[in-house]
């Protein structure tokens, strides 16, 4: 069965999606932010994933959690130190003790649906690995039916390089592995032309 790994960042004022708050205020990035892990959490649960992981910055103890109204059957998680990659690599390998597959996503993906998830863990049948590429070069979702360190390691996270250079690492692996449907982050305001039509954007206040 498959785990889904959850990274996501508290959605507290200041703190996240800050790149946001010129179009949005910081107010409005907040609400975004709070409204995505919502959403991520709820397709998550229609998915029927074998454990769902909250793979949370700061840790699941600080004060900023206590007021996220999290479902009661997931496992909350602190992402732990190190960059992005070693943040992912160790979730990943974590799961993948207890789990014959594992997916990470972000909180940030609009395409994300619960079938969106059903199908990727579906290709992980087959699959050593899958992917959905973002527009921006990265990517919005790693599957993974085991772990390599060069998956994660000195990669120039935040660049239009990541994905292409996944794909090049995956194919001296020798790994098996499909790309997916393209997707899109909503990371600056650039990208809300992306969200949903009934997704009216956060007043700014």
């Amino acid at each position: 069965m498959t785990a889904l790994i959850i990274f996501a960042k508290a959605p507290t004022l200041g703190r996240c999606k800050t790149r946001l708050s010129p179009a949005l205020g910081e107010h409005g990035a907040a609400d975004l932010a709070a409204r995505m892990l919502a959403t991520t959490l709820e397709f998550a649960q229609e998915a029927g994933f074998a454990e769902i992981i909250l793979c949370s910055d700061p840790a699941p103890d600080d004060a900023a959690w206590q007021a996220q109204n999290l479902p009661e059957n997931i496992t909350c998680v602190a992402q732990g130190d190190g960059d992005l990659g070693a943040r992912m690599q160790r979730a990943a390998e974590a799961a993948l003790a207890d789990h014959k597959a594992v997916i990470l996503v972000g909180t940030d993906c609009v395409e994300l649906s619960s079938d969106w998830l059903r199908g990727a863990s579906a290709a992980l049948a087959e699959h050593d690995a899958v992917i959905h590429p973002s527009e921006d070069g990265g990517y919005t979702l790693l599957g993974l039916r085991k772990s390599h360190n060069s998956l994660f390691s000195a990669l120039p996270w935040s660049t239009e390089a990541v994905a292409k250079i996944t794909y090049e690492r995956l194919d001296a692996l020798g790994w098996n592995y499909q790309i997916r449907a393209l997707s899109h982050d909503i990371d600056t305001p650039e990208d809300l032309i992306y969200l949903p039509d009934h997704w009216p954007l956060p007043m700014i206040r």
